[in-house]
């Protein structure tokens, strides 16, 4: 049966994450007088997304909120455990003041979108939290183009794990194997998607590029242009669909 919905990550496939941090990471290190201790704002973000992994794990696993695990994220960053919960928040929302000012979508988001729209349903699944994706979604201008935004910390159960791609599914009232999943995770998105029942397509936009997809695994592609002619849809990218 054809695909009849997609689902969508957002951080660093719709969304430009990596940039937006590394942008608002910096800025904000600025204004804390924090850059020079760790040399350079690489270094910063290494450490931070190191943490930031560390805790996520945490929160996956069921052992932490998602609040708790954004402030010990900037205990153990700041090496101050002895933080209050309202301190290490302020620090927090003064970063994503910083961080919010550099959002953007990837260039090639809205033509698919447009090229899409008429031939699928599209929904978000992300293993954050539904406050902060449906915020994120309305900056960025492109709430509206899903139907359903699900994430982890609403959900109970976070990608890679089978659980979430068929909640969303449920959700979605499809069966796995007429929805797509595209994601940038090779394996939290990628594997976890094509061990699901779900077509899985992998959008590796900065590594490099294979020839060939191992049989029953993610669908890699480097641009979001090729995702039309993976799903077989009938539409000319960059314009809208010509399915009614």
């Amino acid at each position: 049966m054809a695909i009849q919905a997609v689902l969508w990550d957002v951080d660093d496939t719709l969304f430009d994450y990596t940039t937006a941090d590394r942008t608002g990471m910096r800025t904000h290190l600025l204004a804390e007088r924090l850059l020079e201790r760790y040399g350079d704002v690489e270094q910063a973000l290494a450490h931070w997304r190191r943490i930031t992994d560390e805790q996520w794990a945490r929160f996956s696993a069921g052992e932490a909120t998602f609040e708790e695990q954004r402030r010990d994220r900037v205990r153990v960053f700041l090496g101050r455990p002895e933080l209050t919960d309202a301190e290490a928040e302020a620090w927090f929302a003064r970063y994503l003041r910083h961080y919010e000012t550099a959002w953007a979508l990837f260039p090639d988001v809205l033509p698919v979108l447009d090229a899409l729209a008429a031939s699928h349903r599209h929904a978000v699944l992300s293993n954050s939290s539904l406050r902060v994706q449906e915020h994120k979604l309305r900056v960025l201008g492109v709430r509206d183009r899903f139907e359903l935004v699900l994430c982890a910390a609403e959900l109970g159960v976070s990608k890679p794990a089978a659980g979430a791609f068929h909640a969303a599914c449920e959700a979605l009232e499809l069966a796995p194997h007429q929805v797509a999943y595209v994601g940038d995770h090779p394996e939290i998105d990628g594997r976890g998607a094509a061990e699901a029942g779900l077509l899985s397509v992998w959008i590796d936009r900065g590594g490099v590029y294979t020839v060939g997809d191992a049989e029953g695994g993610p669908r890699r592609i480097s641009s979001l242009s090729e995702l039309p002619a993976t799903l077989g849809a009938d539409s000319r990218f960059g314009a809208p669909s010509t399915f009614g």
